[in-house]
């Protein structure tokens, strides 16, 4: 962001409004970080050092406070171009005590005050000024939280049934957010997938076995000798060699508070033309919902792959940990992606890699650490793209790889006019093996891309990208002559 216009919405926030701000910013910045702040340039200090001074969060906290004229400021003022694919949005939990602070009035915040007595000590109470330094009170002694207001609710209806619908409508909406993964952990998870070191096939355990753990006491035939190269090298003999799938997320809707991606149709691009040259048939789907993106996905698991030696999936999007985003500001979780392809439910693909490429956030933590000799690319180029760990996203099936854009709960980049860094990178050093004499295999071109993203710093901030996988032979990948 541009200082001068920081510096200009700093004299035209006053003590009271900075104060909202810091409120809204406590799930992102640690309470006690915030506190002892009374100017907006100390926010923003703050901000900078947990790289959420974009224009995209500016935006969503001044029109959260009624401030448009702060926005317009904003978005003229915004000049970077590397941002995060993070984004991170204002939680509902917090907007919606925002505006029941907005909406109470003197009479019954002290209402509230009252009914609190037996429950809070005195003296917070009575240096509680506003509705929001009441709600931090109730916070610190667990009166509320985010997954649960109920408390609030009934205290509301004791003198103000409006706010109380509020909270009402705010515990409607989330009754079931949580997603539930039982059924994903209904399979036991990989013993080990460290990254960058080969694993051995999974053997099905008896509670996997699609034939309910019945085996053979047949001595099994001899399967017939194969060349050196099959063993070693996955098969790539197929016209087309495969299906490439890419997902573009790049507009969002406007209640997702997500902004838009700008340099992802560089990274579309990029894939587009790289994997054609590859020999393979290419899909794209541009800005869908998470419901349209788990449909396409269902569907590419029930197609037959008999005549493919590969199916490779490209996710652009904002994320989360764990999770992408949709344009609908809803999450597809990352085993959703995977859950369809494992053997046992695409036995067309069984013994064929399956390559899956992540561009989005994995949290909003940002990689520390400086290396001597590393690269500095100007902040003004760069923006950031962020909710579950990826321990999980590898289905327990061997020939899957899953090429995440940074490990978990941190940020990854994407410069606005050039693309994602992961991705661009990504395919320079594919094209590299591509042109190269030497057979050099899918995980040696992954060490390439984590040597040369970690060099990097973006907006003050590493990035440090992370494959997974159970690939059982090398993938290697040609352009067709």
């Amino acid at each position: 962001m541009d200082r001068r216009t920081l510096s200009r919405i700093d004299d035209e926030l006053n003590s009271e409004e900075v104060a909202e701000l810091c409120f809204l910013c406590t799930d992102f910045i640690p309470r006690k970080r915030l506190e002892g702040i009374s100017s907006a340039k100390d926010l923003f200090l703050k901000l900078e050092d947990a790289t959420l001074l974009d224009s995209s969060y500016l935006t969503q906290l001044f029109r959260t406070i009624h401030r448009e004229d702060l926005v317009r400021q904003v978005q003229n003022g915004s000049r970077q171009a590397e941002e995060a694919d993070a984004v991170p949005s204002l939680s509902d939990y917090r907007v919606m005590l925002y505006s029941i602070h907005d909406d109470m009035t003197e009479e019954n915040l002290d209402k509230l005050k009252f009914l609190l007595n037996p429950k809070l000590n005195r003296r917070p109470l009575e240096k509680s000024k506003t509705a929001l330094d009441v709600f931090v009170e109730m916070e610190k002694s667990q009166l509320i939280s985010k997954d649960d207001v109920s408390g609030l609710y009934k205290l509301l209806l004791e003198f103000d049934k409006k706010l109380a619908a509020v909270v009402e409508k705010y515990m409607q909406d989330h009754r079931g957010a949580l997603t539930d993964t039982s059924h994903y952990q209904k399979r036991p998870s990989i013993p080990s997938l460290e990254s960058l070191s080969v694993s051995q096939p999974e053997t099905w355990s008896e509670t996997e076995d699609p034939n309910n753990g019945v085996r053979s006491d047949a001595t099994p035939c001899p399967d017939p000798p194969t060349s050196p190269d099959e063993e070693e090298y996955y098969s790539f003999t197929h016209e087309p060699r495969g299906l490439c799938v890419i997902f573009n997320n790049k507009l969002f809707f406007p209640e997702s508070n997500l902004g838009e991606r700008g340099g992802t149709e560089k990274d579309e691009k990029s894939l587009n033309n790289l994997f054609h040259r590859f020999g393979f048939e290419v899909v794209v789907h541009n800005n869908l919902t998470a419901d349209l993106i788990e449909s396409e996905i269902t569907k590419l698991g029930q197609r037959n792959f008999s005549h493919d030696d590969a199916l490779v999936v490209c996710v652009l999007s904002h994320g989360d940990n764990g999770c992408v985003y949709g344009i609908d500001g809803k999450k597809v979780q990352l085993r959703a992606l995977t859950l369809p392809f494992p053997s046992y439910r695409a036995p067309s693909l069984i013994g064929k890699p399956k390559l899956f490429f992540i561009q989005a956030c994995q949290g909003t933590l940002a990689q520390s650490g400086y290396l001597p000799g590393s690269e500095v690319k100007g902040d003004a180029e760069l923006e950031a793209d962020a909710s579950s760990s990826t321990s999980n996203s590898v289905p327990n099936d061997a020939d899957f790889l899953l090429g995440m854009a940074t490990v978990a709960e941190c940020k990854s980049f994407r410069n606005k006019y050039t693309g994602s860094i992961y991705i661009q990178e990504l395919c320079r050093q594919l094209e590299r093996a591509a042109e190269s004499s030497k057979m050099e295999d899918i995980l040696g071109v992954l060490v390439h891309v984590n040597r040369e993203v970690s060099k990097g710093v973006f907006l003050n901030k590493k990035q440090m990208p992370e494959p997974k996988y159970t690939l059982t032979k090398k993938v290697v990948l040609k352009y067709m002559n």
